[in-house]
């Protein structure tokens, strides 16, 4: 068996529902809310070890993962389309693909705005002002609008590694380091 079957397979189901709601949400004129509520389940999905488990794992029954989830969408103020498709995808036993849902639906935004996203890894964390500004940065060498993906990784040490399509740029210390150490060892 394909080792990369499952992973393809899970990926296929979620670009299924991404582009349902997608369409759905294009056709209601509430993308502006879709996104907001892709923001909300995320920082749920990674401040909430229940929520995890209830999506990841075999135990719950279709009726207990359906009216837990239909629960947390209503408490959350979540569109109706997205409470109707997470209780579908509870009944059909498919909320494990919710992480791989919500990153395409990510993506259709952004290309519909026509905005590209910048995974940025900084060794602290960035400031509004600094995100500000390495967006507006970023849109020149771009041309598109650029939405800042910010994360921390202490093991930069300073500078940034900002992923922007299939470029990427590393001005960490950590990477000039590194740079320095293999120049060291061609010369000794």
């Amino acid at each position: 068996m394909d080792v990369s079957e499952p992973a393809s397979i899970s990926s296929g189901i979620a670009d299924r529902y991404a582009m349902a709601v997608f369409d759905l949400a294009t056709e209601g004129k509430e993308l502006d809310k879709l996104e907001a509520n892709l923001d909300d389940l995320s920082e749920a999905l990674e401040n909430s070890d229940d929520l995890t488990k209830l999506i990841h794992s075999p135990i719950y029954s279709r009726d207990e993962q359906s009216n837990a989830i239909s629960a947390v969408a209503a408490k959350m103020g979540l569109t109706e389309t997205m409470q109707n498709v997470l209780a579908l995808m509870a009944s059909k036993r498919r909320l494990f693909v919710l992480p791989q849902m919500i990153t395409r639906l990510r993506a259709l935004i952004a290309e519909e705005k026509g905005e590209v996203t910048a995974d940025v890894s900084s060794a602290i964390k960035l400031s509004a002002a600094q995100a500000k500004e390495l967006a507006a940065t970023l849109k020149a060498q771009v041309g598109k609008d650029v939405k800042i993906n910010a994360t921390v990784d202490e093991s930069l040490i300073g500078g940034l590694v900002v992923k922007v399509g299939s470029k990427m740029i590393d001005t960490s210390i950590r990477s000039k380091l590194n740079s320095l150490q293999n120049a060291m060892k061609e010369v000794g």
